[in-house]
């Protein structure tokens, strides 16, 4: 494969770089049209890669593509997931290029050459790989396996359309393993295999107090500001150990045994490493568990907006109407979104003083999954990986979530596995979001050899 890459490169440029410019951009309405180019392009460099067939189908938003292989006396079938949709561009002023018009340059820091662009590694660089140690399977004749694509345009929203289209197609997607490069690496020095990721239930909350904004100098003191109620509200979501406080929020969280812990605990962690990255002065969060046991065993509860009032320039004396957050529950196993939603309503209704109202909006949700480290996919996984990066990777668990998975593992019933190649470095989400070269030829290699030894 290491030849193949180095006579391709610039081709494999050339095609990766033709995705990369287009915004497909799933969050806003503006570029739908794209999410259809991008979908089109997929196709062909499906079919171009050695696709029996390759086509975009309709959902109920943004559309799948699905393309496949078929080989004579294939030995099994692999489906390979991954997403076209990215997460929009913004803060524009953030980025020290062009966030659709993909370059490659040295990191800043470490001066190794990387490509910046949106979705340079969430998910089109990540996904590329697979189209391309495809290609090299199967034009050197090493090919044994039955492959599937299925790419999807709203991963970045939560998935709320493709369930269903899974669920409909069921018979076309049957697979004996679903891999997925969508995920991060816990290091630099030492790779590592997802073998799960957390679940989420994400809500919106509005707490309202007059029926119109006040004048904050007759009102003031006098009528509750719904600000600083849902600041207090929200404050009051996680006590002093760092717990949830959402009665029957932990009831089904899966303790996991010492042995499992110090299993997780073999992944390299520099804590000073961490907080430098981070630019912060130390960590937070759950009392008695690990920073990487906070972010991979256990839930947690954030809030990823809050507004309200008067924001613009100079002041407005106001005592607002209104005032609203976004709040973001990871969940393990065993929780579950729809579980965990209600209980969270309950509770944050109960809380509310009576000079307020409260409402509650669920936006998206998406249960999490595991995988067992003594599968045949994991094994050739890891074994792969360690073929290519000269060391043993480790098991850990995501923090983040892909909810689709966990739907695909129980329609399917195929396991997900997740070799992903990012690192912490990509800024996956943010400006000046990369993907090193050396991880996106690493990544070639790995996937081709998990056919090898699967």
């Amino acid at each position: 494969m290491k030849q193949y890459i180095t006579e391709n490169k610039e081709r494999f440029f050339a095609e990766l770089f033709s995705l990369l410019r287009i915004p497909s951009v799933s969050a806003q309405p503006a570029h739908r049209a794209d999410m259809g180019r991008c979908a089109d392009r997929l196709v062909e460099l499906l079919l171009e890669a050695g696709a029996d067939e390759a086509a975009v189908y309709p959902t109920a938003g943004h559309p799948v593509v699905f393309g496949r292989k078929a080989v004579p006396g294939a030995e099994g079938t692999v489906l390979v997931y991954g997403h076209y949709d990215v997460q929009p561009p913004e803060p524009l002023e953030k980025w020290r290029t062009d966030p659709f018009e993909p370059v490659v340059a040295p990191d800043p820091a470490t001066g190794e050459e990387a490509i910046y662009a949106r979705g340079a590694n969430d998910d089109k660089g990540q996904l590329f790989m697979h189209i391309k140690a495809f290609e090299y399977l199967l034009r050197t004749g090493q090919l044994r396996y039955n492959v599937k694509f299925i790419f999807e345009g709203e991963e970045e929203i939560g998935s709320p359309s493709l369930a269903a289209w899974v669920k409909d197609h069921r018979d076309w997607l049957a697979a004996d393993v679903i891999l997925v490069s969508d995920t991060t690496m816990i290091s630099e020095k030492v790779p590592s295999i997802n073998c799960g990721m957390r679940g989420l239930a994400y809500l919106e909350v509005t707490v309202t107090g007059p029926n119109k904004d006040l004048h904050s100098g007759h009102y003031g003191g006098a009528v509750a500001n719904p600000i600083q109620v849902l600041c207090e509200m929200v404050a009051s979501l996680i006590d002093a150990d760092g717990r949830v406080t959402v009665p029957g929020f932990y009831d089904k969280v899966v303790e996991l045994s010492a042995a499992d812990r110090a299993m997780l605990a073999r992944a390299p962690f520099d804590l000073e490493e961490y907080k430098a990255f981070l630019d912060i002065a130390d960590v937070r969060g759950e009392k008695g568990y690990t920073t990487l046991e906070r972010t991979g065993i256990r839930p947690c509860l954030d809030v990823c907006g809050i507004w309200g009032g008067y924001t613009g320039p100079g002041a407005k004396t106001v005592l607002p109407s209104t005032a609203h957050a976004k709040i973001s529950m990871r969940l393990v196993p065993d929780q579950t979104a729809e579980e965990i939603t209600p209980l969270f309503e309950k509770h944050f209704r109960s809380i509310a003083p009576a000079c307020v109202k409260v409402d509650v909006k669920p936006c998206e949700g998406g249960n999490g999954f595991l995988i067992p480290i003594t599968s045949r996919a994991y094994k050739a996984a890891s074994r792969a990986m360690t073929e290519v990066y000269g060391i043993e990777p480790v098991p850990s668990r995501g923090g983040g979530s892909i909810a689709i998975l966990a739907d695909m593992q129980r329609i399917l019933g195929a396991d997900p596995l997740l070799m992903g190649f990012g690192l912490e470095r990509d800024t996956i989400h943010s400006p000046n979001e990369s993907y090193l070269l050396r991880q996106l030829f690493a990544g070639m290699e790995s996937i081709a050899l998990f056919y090898q030894y699967y």
